[in-house]
């Protein structure tokens, strides 16, 4: 079931990508991403309440609302960049040096969550980087 998930979620995330692209032609990147913000918000405090999850806030510990807080940070910090590089550059070339960030997720899950390194894992990172290499090294055309 987490395959489906994760596929709707890269459905939606390149969804995002070419829609942002589009919506930037005379707005600044800080400004677009305030407005989708406010309904990323209004959206995600909607089915935490639909669902009756908001008495989980009082359920967790210091070290999940570090970690959980230091996430937010960071997701907010990467799309301002992102949204900024697709403000300057084509959206298949941004968006493909930014997905290089798997490959940093897998290096920093080996690391900190002690996950299991597998040949497979090498090969698929290596290909990805391999991949951002040949693009970011073409003629973006703009």
């Amino acid at each position: 079931m987490w395959f489906l998930w994760a596929m709707l979620a890269a459905i939606s995330a390149a969804l995002v990508i070419v829609l942002t692209k589009a919506g930037l032609k005379n707005v600044d990147s800080s400004v677009a991403f305030a407005i989708q913000s406010v309904l990323i918000l209004t959206i995600t405090w909607s089915v935490v309440c639909y669902q009756g999850n908001l008495t989980m806030l009082k359920e967790m510990d210091t070290k999940a609302w570090i970690f959980l807080l230091s996430a937010g940070v960071f997701t907010t910090l990467s799309t301002l960049f992102s949204y900024k590089a697709l403000s300057m550059g084509p959206a298949s070339y941004v968006v493909t040096i930014e997905r290089t960030s798997l490959v940093i997720a897998i290096v920093l899950s080996i690391i900190f969550l002690k996950e299991k390194i597998t040949w497979q894992l090498i090969v698929g990172a290596s290909v990805m980087v391999a991949g951002a290499v040949l693009i970011a090294l073409s003629d973006p055309g703009e």
